[in-house]
């Protein structure tokens, strides 16, 4: 007798999630033979002594599982990083956690101090990863929406945080409140003041805080990145995280770190140990051999400044109109003032066209947001070689 064909089912975890704007811009990219601007990764190789140091780490027989919170060394380098950076001393044992790339540290903070009923601030445009690791720890994203400014001409001119917003929103249902500073997509950067801000706003609550700070090196014209680490009453409750792979152009090795409070730490690594255990093992000794030598962070925001100055140099010949890039490696534009039929498209439906027609991929804002939210802006990633970023523009000002 033969049995059945039976499909098990069951409910989705993920009801409303599908497949993310980075993979298929990526596929159409490269399915038309198009510049891809619209992922965020280098297309340039990283520095060979890196390589060096992990294949050394490799023939000395690091290829075993380390310890469960990432090895010594590199803990140690990360303290030190910090506290050089932004005087506060985090102890390499009890608070500081290697992870398998910023969004694993994202996803694993998140189950560690959210539960049904919780509520999760989020503020948008987001990184894609934040509402669906909150809906898998059972909580509720909460969104608000950084302010657009515009010009006379109705055309997006920068962001600011919302902060009365971010006022109504708390409660004493508030379990974390995640901030990303540089801001991806949109290039602005916290300061200071925003800081103290935050910091007065959440004296009396109970209210824990995600500090994104994946792109902490690109920041650009002298200025400095204000983290939550050098802000003690923020760094008494917040998870700070951070990656190697944005820093040292090694987007695919996946390694990351998480510091926060020794409270806060054995909590994280309670869920870390099950939903990853450890990361690569040379990859950890080769980054922490790199790492001690400071000029390779340290000279980062000269090398991505330059490559920002050349692509907006550039597209000032073009129709879009550039948004403010204070950090990160992206470049906002709005194209809505474009001379061609298209500026009237929304934002996805642009930003395909603009792949298939003009050869240059880009993202549309709209998707960082979990309703659609057109404001006619897309975004492109400078990371990328000269010569890749030359034949983009060359594109980009044919329209």
């Amino acid at each position: 007798m033969t049995s059945p064909n039976i499909t098990p089912s069951f409910p989705s975890r993920l009801p409303n999630v599908g497949t993310t704007i980075f993979t298929v811009m990526s596929a159409l990219a490269a399915e038309h033979q198009a510049i891809n601007l619209g992922q965020g990764f280098p297309d340039f190789p990283c520095d060979r002594n890196l390589i060096g140091k992990v294949n050394e780490a490799m023939l000395a027989d690091h290829n075993q599982y380390p310890p469960m919170i990432g090895i010594g060394d590199l803990r140690n380098g990360i303290a030190k990083k910090i506290g050089d950076l932004y005087q506060h001393h985090y102890d390499p044992d009890t608070e500081i956690t290697v992870t398998a790339g910023g969004t694993q540290g994202i996803l694993t903070v998140i189950l560690s101090c959210v539960g049904p009923g919780d509520e999760v601030i989020i503020i948008e445009p987001a990184y894609d990863s934040y509402r669906p690791s909150i809906e898998l720890a059972g909580g509720k994203a909460i969104a608000v929406s950084l302010e657009t400014m515009r010009d006379q001409n109705g055309q997006v001119a920068s962001y600011v945080i919302p902060w009365e917003a971010l006022t109504k929103a708390i409660n004493p249902k508030t379990r974390l409140m995640i901030i990303n500073t540089p801001h991806n997509p949109t290039g602005m950067v916290w300061q200071k003041a925003d800081l103290d801000r935050l910091a007065s706003l959440l004296k009396n609550t109970s209210t824990l805080v995600l500090s994104d700070e994946v792109y902490e090196h690109m920041v650009y014209d002298g200025a400095k990145h204000h983290s939550v680490a050098s802000h003690p009453e923020l760094a008494a409750r917040s998870f700070l995280i951070s990656s190697f792979g944005k820093t040292y152009h090694v987007t695919g090795w996946k390694v990351g770190y998480v510091a926060a409070p020794a409270s806060l730490t054995a909590e994280f690594r309670k869920v870390h140990q099950f939903n990853v255990f450890t990361v690569n093992t040379p990859m950890q000794y080769g980054l922490a051999s790199y790492l001690s030598e400071a000029a390779h962070y340290l000279n980062l925001p000269d090398f991505y400044q330059a490559k920002r100055d050349f692509f907006r140099a550039e597209l000032e010949k073009t129709g879009f109109k550039q948004l403010p890039t204070p950090g990160t490696y992206f470049q906002c534009v709005d194209y809505t003032a474009l001379n061609i039929p298209e500026a009237k498209l929304p934002e996805a439906e642009f930003c395909k066209w603009l792949t298939t027609e003009v050869g240059v991929a880009a993202i549309p804002v709209s998707a960082f947001y979990q309703k659609p939210t057109e404001s006619g802006v897309v975004r492109f990633c400078f990371a990328k070689q000269e010569k890749t970023l030359a034949s983009a523009l060359q594109r980009l000002q044919s329209l």
